[in-house]
């Protein structure tokens, strides 16, 4: 078993299930603690409860709030520093997309929130981790991004401009905080998921073969990933968007 991350501190937010859940899962099995975040309680005792169970090194706890909301992400990051004693990796994992559709009719309400979530509150907690703890100690960050945020996808434009406003913010944050703070960013593809569920559930085999691996990912697959960019692995690595996409970008699809 690898414990290459013993002692450090983690916060993943949007961790009760998917992505979140499986990076949660991979960071304790490399031996860091870690603090899940997500909007409702009892889905994240119950995430909580099953990575206890798969008896990896680190520990787990939980804190629920909004993402978007300045005091909740205060709040969390506070708590990890105070209970485990330092935070040394932030997973921006949470995102939301309500809007499908061509823009011309999307609402711009809806717009601003999915911006509000999936890049303010992402600044947001870099802002009170860095004021937390990895302004004086250093620390690394990954945001989540997407596929859709690097190439243009159409149903889900508005998801896309915001990943690409997220990977942007990524390389502006790893040019002002390096060289004690690294930050990068992944992009899935289509992810095995609840939330890409409208994405693949209707006919799976035909989402896959597009994909040159013929699968869709598994949260497991990007988990791994950010374990590697949060390590000492990485640590000459910053300001880089990793497609973990199974090659679909490569096949210059949509």
């Amino acid at each position: 078993m690898t414990t290459d991350l013993l002692g450090r501190t983690a916060l993943v937010t949007g961790a009760s299930r998917g992505i979140g859940f499986a990076t949660a899962a991979e960071l304790l099995r490399r031996g860091a603690n870690v603090l899940i975040t997500a909007r409702k309680a009892e889905l994240l005792e119950v995430a909580a409860t099953e990575l206890r169970e798969l008896g990896h090194p680190g520990q787990v706890s939980t804190f629920a709030g909004n993402a978007g909301d300045a005091d909740a992400r205060a709040q969390a990051v506070a708590r990890a520093v105070t209970e485990y004693g330092s935070l040394d990796i932030l997973v921006n994992n949470t995102g939301i997309n309500p809007i499908y559709g061509p823009l011309m009719d999307a609402d711009l309400g809806g717009v601003s929130k999915i911006f509000d979530v999936n890049v303010v509150a992402s600044l947001g907690y870099v802002q009170q981790a860095y004021r937390a703890w990895m302004a004086e100690h250093g620390g690394a960050v990954v945001n989540v991004a997407s596929v859709a945020g690097i190439r243009s996808s159409g149903v889900i434009s508005a998801y896309g401009a915001s990943k690409a406003a997220l990977i942007r913010l990524t390389e502006e944050l790893a040019w002002q905080l390096g060289p004690k703070i690294r930050v990068n960013a992944v992009a899935p593809g289509v992810v095995k998921t609840k939330f890409a569920d409208a994405l693949y559930s209707d006919d799976e085999e035909r989402a896959a073969s597009v994909y040159p691996m013929k699968r869709l990912g598994a949260p497991e697959d990007v988990a791994r990933l950010i374990a590697f960019l949060v390590s000492d692995d990485a640590e000459w690595i910053t300001g880089d968007c990793v497609r973990v996409d199974g090659g679909f970008l490569s096949t210059g699809g949509i």
